[in-house]
């Protein structure tokens, strides 16, 4: 399950794994990410395990991702 890519939308976090399966989950999940200008996102760090962002200081693993995991306090947004 190691991550090869990963992209983010202004709504979704989109990592591709090595096997071609795709993990989205909404960006909002991870406020640090969310409130991330979008050259900030762009910059990231693959591992064997995860994706980093050293910009905004975030860490996801794709087992957390896999699970549904989001940050601690992270909500959703309300439609303007």
């Amino acid at each position: 399950m190691e991550p090869v890519h990963a992209a983010c939308t202004d709504a979704e976090l989109i990592v591709t794994l090595a096997n071609g399966q795709k993990i989205v989950t909404p960006l909002w999940w991870y406020p640090r990410l969310f409130e991330a200008a979008p050259k900030q996102r762009a910059n990231y760090e693959l591992s064997p395990f995860g994706v980093h962002w050293p910009e905004v200081d975030e860490d996801l693993s794709i087992e957390g991702m896999l699970v549904g995991a989001r940050a601690p306090g992270a909500k959703q947004p309300q439609p303007a």
